[in-house]
């Protein structure tokens, strides 16, 4: 069976369907003695005859044998066409990948992503799964968005440089830019001591501030509720905040009854470099992942042009 050939089952499918070698040759473009050659060469590997010749003009007859190898043929033939067409659909763009992601790109990158991947693609199939933020591993992902490099192995796209901005309760800092060694001694709501934060709090250091943490959640919306409850101030990414920043005002509106935060540019800024990983090689082995880069990196460039300049 190992020596069957696909051509050998199209050009028997072809006999059977027109009747004769030479019909079949014609529908086929081949010379007759190639459909012949085909023929011999099948029945060779199947061990027996899959045609009665009854000669001249009469029209060939299908062998016991032969109905069970043009049965079994079609599908085969059928499921090669699948495999065309699915290889074809890959080449184009279609086809898997896993994405890790972290709650700040999955708010302002990966939905803009997501959809252009879609238009473009619409039965790509996309597996997202949030990293575990003190131990990001690419492991068997496709990609990972991660504020931070991995090992030397991975490749790296850095996407942009993202702001921290300082929120606060209205008169708790001065107005415009403030001096990040104002938030020395300050109660501060943080997020916990994984990916960035552990930097960003080193920064505050080196600018002379070590603010007095009070409280630590991996929620931004929790924090921006501790904020206006008073609990203290927070610095945060730009990045997971620019979608509650009012354009008009810059500050954050709060619920019905609850004060607005004032968003405050800091002097030195910090900033933390989301990054894109991925596999070594594995860019070029898939359309997909291939084409999923290039936009996030569109996505970002565009996003960092409405980032706050550094001060």
């Amino acid at each position: 069976m190992a020596e069957i050939d696909l051509r050998q089952l199209t050009t028997m499918i072809a006999i059977a369907e027109e009747g004769t070698f030479s019909r079949a040759a014609n529908r086929l473009g081949y010379t007759q003695s190639s459909v012949s050659q085909h023929i011999a060469a099948l029945e060779k590997a199947v061990g027996g005859a899959v045609f009665d010749r009854p000669g001249g003009p009469r029209p060939v007859r299908i062998t016991p044998l032969g109905a069970v190898v043009l049965e079994q043929g079609r599908a085969l033939l059928s499921k090669a066409e699948a495999l065309g067409h699915a290889v074809d659909r890959f080449k184009a763009g279609d086809g898997r990948i896993d994405v890790g992601t972290l709650q700040s790109v999955s708010n302002a990158i990966l939905p803009t992503v997501l959809r252009r991947l879609r238009d473009e693609q619409p039965n790509c199939d996309i597996r997202l799964s949030e990293a575990e933020p003190d131990a990001a591993q690419i492991g068997e992902l496709d990609l990972l968005f991660y504020d931070g490099l991995l090992s030397d192995t991975t490749e790296s796209v850095l996407l942009m440089e993202d702001p921290y901005l300082a929120v606060a309760l209205p008169d708790n800092l001065p107005a415009g830019p403030v001096p990040a060694r104002l938030l020395d001694g300050k109660a501060m709501v943080a997020w916990p001591a994984t990916c960035d934060q552990p930097r960003l709090e080193q920064s505050l250091a080196n600018a002379g501030a070590q603010p007095h943490i009070v409280f630590r959640s991996a929620g931004n919306e929790t924090i921006l509720s501790m904020v206006r409850a008073g609990m203290g101030l927070a610095v945060l990414p730009w990045l997971t905040i620019h979608h509650v920043i009012c354009r008009s005002c810059g500050a954050i509106h709060g619920p019905e009854g609850w004060p607005d935060l004032q968003v405050h540019h800091l002097a030195p800024t910090p900033t933390r470099k989301i990054y894109l990983h991925s596999p070594p090689g594995r860019s070029a082995q898939s359309p997909l992942l291939a084409r999923t880069i290039e936009i996030a990196v569109e996505v970002a460039r565009d996003l960092a042009q409405q980032a706050p300049a550094r001060t």
